[in-house]
Order: structure tokens, then C-alpha cells, then sequence
């Protein structure tokens, strides 16, 4: 098939599977790159790392032909039409930029940024660059939690009620992967959060979080959600419907992700995922053989490798990213939300998180800080702020699209 591949002078035609470069060769990136191995639809070029002998390893293991220790010769490469952005969070944001500058397509490990007016810019780069871009909630993909959102959408369930979803890892991280990594919402929860409005089919209202360290008491001196290695968190929804989420990050029994859903005409639940389905009977104990599986790259394979063949299946045939940067923009603010409310005990509406961004153009945004102090003191002088600061959302204040909700304000910034 014979498809269009945006460039930045030019549009380049190609045919056959993709031509895919890789960011990354840590865990993730190598698992990235078996599922592209394995994929009809892609052929992967180049990987690169810092580390280049990790680089060299992971292509000569999956047969890649070429390899680096610079990004940017990935991103550059004349064969790559997509890139697999697998690097740490704090880099995705610039390297998105450059994909799109480049003309390539991006595929992106979550978070697209750490923070909002990053997130933002880097989605815009890409819109004004005519180039796709996936985030990639592998949860989305998932079989079990696939068929949970294939029974609300067909409505064997009826209207969504309340949706319950557990999130526990087997045991927590090191203090140094837990330290810089963002917090227990953006870094774990932001999974559940995204599940909950994928599951809804509808944009939540507000939050309420609470967060504690249970495990790990080396981690309660690290700044905010960081300190937390367990927390809950009720979400509301238009109508009544609402979702319930716990996380934490010891689960002795193995990796527990669990999801229900009560509707008005039944209820759908799904249960952990185990090596094999054996089972034990004793005078003593009876179930299952095994434990769940234990790390998650175990539970989630096969969805690892359904998202990166729905990306590239949607580079095929020129269909619109089955889980978009908007996707990765709105779960961002939620987690934000989650943990400002854990912060201050309270509901938090999400209508108050893309408040405190202001863009100047479409590549161009920053948090105001004065907006932002004024509303975290409660004081009457935020709206003062939004005067001086050239309006709400700056640019994006003239365009039509619904402000009323959290993610119609965060959608305003971003160009159609």
C-alpha cells in the first residue's frame, strides 16, 4: 500500500511496513522493540541509547540493522517514517518537537511532558507538522479491559454507574526510580485515571485524592505525591456516575490490576492475570497454582504489542491515532488534579488545573505563577491574574470550543 508520509518540505511517498527508529533501549524500549519485531506493518531501522552497548545489544537481538548513541541520528534517519519514543520522561517533550520538525511520526511512552505547557506545545508541534502522534496508555490495550469498554460501548451493561479499579504493584521501586519520578499520580495512578474516563466514555467534573506512605517510610521525605506509596481516589462524572481507584505500591500476592464496572442493566469485572490457569485442591487450600503475574511487562505483553500495531495500522491506512495526544494531555491533568487535591483535602474541580496556562502561541506556553498562587491562597485577586495575563489560555481564548469543562479549556490551546 502507497501512503502519504509528512516531511517538512515535502511529502514523501512510500510503500511496504513502516520504517520505525527507536528511542530508548532500557526495559520498555526493548519491549517496544519485540513488539515491532513481531508486527507486519513496521520494520525497524535504528535504536540508539546513551549507553550505546545497550543500543548495539537490543538491534543485534531483533535483527535492527543500525544503532547509536545519539537521538537525534534516529530522528534524522532518511528510512524512518515513525519514531518510538522510550526515553526518560524529562527528554519526551523535546524529542517530540524534533520528530515533528523532522516530518515523523510519534509514537510516545507516557508522559508526553512532565508538565502542562510542555504537554501542550509538544501536541502542537505535531498538528502544525501534519505528523501523528500516539501516547501510549498501554492499559487501553489490554484484552481484559478492552472487552470491560466493548460491554458499556454495546451496551450488555446498560449506563455506566461506577466503575472500581485497582492498581498494586508486587513491591515497591527503589528510592532513586521513586524520587524525580513525579509521584504516585502522575507516575502510577495516571493509568487508573485514564482507564476511568476511557471506561466512562465521558469527561469528569472533579476529585477528591488521599494519599499516605504505608511501605516504603524511606520515601517520606521526598516532596508531595512522591512521598505517597498508596493512595485512593473517587472521581465524579456528569449525571451521578462516579469511579473509585486505589493504588499502592506492595501488593505481596503479585501484580493485582483488577477492574469493575456496575451498569444499569449488570455489572462486568475483570480478574487478575495469572502464568497458567492451574489450580489446586487440597484438604488445605484450593485456587490457583500460581500467583499473578509479577512484574508488568509480564501482564501487559500483549498489550504492549496490540498498541504498536494499532499505531502503525493507523499510519497504514491514514486513521487518526488510536490513543491521541489529547488522551495523554487529559490524563496529565487529572493526575495533577489527584494530587493537588490529596495536598489540600478537598474536592478539586479539573476546570481549575489548564487555568493556570497561558500561551502566548501555539509553541509557546508557561504556568502563571500569580494566577496559580492566588487561586492555591483562595484570594479573589486570580481573576485579576487572568486579566493581566493576556486572558485565559492567551491565544487560544478566541476559539470556539467548549470551555466549560476542564478538557474543552485544555482543547482551546490546541490547534484543529
Amino acid at each position: 500500500m502507497t501512503r502519504r508520509t509528512a516531511a517538512p518540505s515535502a511529502l514523501v511517498m512510500r510503500e511496504g511496513p513502516i520504517g520505525v527508529g527507536v528511542i530508548g533501549a532500557g526495559r520498555i524500549g526493548v519491549v517496544h522493540l519485540e513488539a515491532l519485531a513481531s508486527c507486519p506493518d513496521a520494520r525497524p531501522v535504528i535504536i540508539s541509547n546513551p549507553t550505546v552497548s545497550k543500543a548495539e545489544a537490543a538491534a543485534k537481538k531483533f535483527n535492527v540493522p543500525n544503532w547509536t548513541g545519539d537521538d537525534m541520528e534516529v530522528i534524522n534517519h532518511p528510512d524512518v517514517e515513525a519514531v518510538w519514543i522510550c526515553s526518560p520522561s524529562s527528554f519526551h517533550a523535546d524529542q517530540i518537537k524534533a520528530c515533528a520538525a523532522a516530518g515523523k511520526h510519534v509514537f510516545c511512552e507516557k508522559p508526553i511532558a512532565t508538565d502542562l505547557p510542555e504537554t501542550i506545545e509538544a501536541i502542537n508541534a505535531c498538528k502544525i507538522a501534519d505528523v501523528k502522534l500516539m501516547t501510549a496508555l498501554q492499559r487501553r490495550f489490554d484484552p481484559n479491559f478492552a472487552r470491560v469498554r466493548e460491554a458499556i460501548t454495546n451496551n450488555e451493561i446498560g449506563s455506566p454507574i461506577v466503575a472500581k479499579l485497582c492498581s498494586r504493584d508486587p513491591a515497591p521501586p527503589p528510592f532513586s526510580y521513586v524520587e524525580g519520578s513525579g509521584g504516585i499520580f502522575k507516575d502510577m495512578a495516571v493509568h487508573d485515571l485514564d482507564m476511568s474516563r476511557f471506561l466512562m466514555g465521558e469527561e469528569p467534573e472533579a476529585i477528591l485524592a488521599y494519599g499516605a506512605c504505608m511501605i516504603d517510610k524511606e520515601i517520606e521525605k521526598l516532596p508531595g505525591a512522591e512521598a505517597y506509596d498508596t493512595a485512593s481516589v473517587i472521581i465524579k462524572y456528569p449525571g451521578g456516575k462516579h469511579a473509585f481507584i486505589d493504588v499502592c505500591r506492595q501488593a505481596p500476592y503479585g501484580y493485582d490490576q483488577r477492574a469493575e464496572v456496575l451498569g444499569t442493566k449488570g455489572m462486568i469485572q475483570t480478574d487478575n492475570m495469572y502464568p497458567n490457569t492451574a489450580r489446586v485442591y487440597t484438604n488445605s487450600f484450593t485456587g490457583n497454582a500460581d500467583m499473578p503475574y509479577d512484574f508488568f511487562m509480564s501482564r501487559y505483553k500483549e498489550a504492549y504489542i496490540r498498541e504498536s500495531e494499532a499505531f502503525c495500522k493507523a499510519l497504514v491506512n491514514d486513521e487518526p491515532s488510536p490513543c491521541s495526544g489529547e488522551d495523554g494531555l487529559f490524563a496529565l491533568i487529572m493526575a495533577i488534579a489527584a494530587e493537588k487535591s490529596a495536598a489540600e483535602g478537598r474536592w478539586v474541580q479539573f476546570s481549575e488545573i489548564p487555568e493556570t496556562v497561558v500561551c502566548t502561541d501555539p509553541l509557546n506556553c508557561q504556568i502563571d505563577y500569580a494566577r496559580a498562587d492566588a487561586e492555591e491562597e483562595g484570594s479573589e485577586d486570580a481573576e485579576g491574574s487572568e486579566k493581566s495575563s493576556n486572558g485565559f489560555f492567551g491565544w487560544g481564548k478566541k476559539k470556539g470550543k467548549d470551555k466549560k469543562s476542564a478538557f474543552g479549556q485544555a482543547a482551546s490551546q490546541l490547534i484543529d
